[in-house]
């Protein structure tokens, strides 16, 4: 399974590198995810989130 995080669903994409003189080969963005702790249902689970929810949670903490 590829990374995604968990609470917002981000993942890799995928789009076109262009140079200079505009040409265009294929390439990816890959979403800045971190491997954290997760209480789900009273239990401490191994997530991936990404750094934008892992701000969100600390912000509303």
């Amino acid at each position: 399974m590829a990374k995604e995080c968990y609470m917002c669903g981000k993942k890799v994409t995928t789009g076109n590198q262009v140079s200079h003189s505009h040409r265009a080969s294929k390439r990816t963005w890959e979403a800045n995810l971190q491997k954290k702790s997760v209480d789900i249902d009273g239990k401490l689970t191994q997530k991936y989130l990404c750094t934008k929810c892992l701000k969100t949670i600390k912000k509303d903490a």
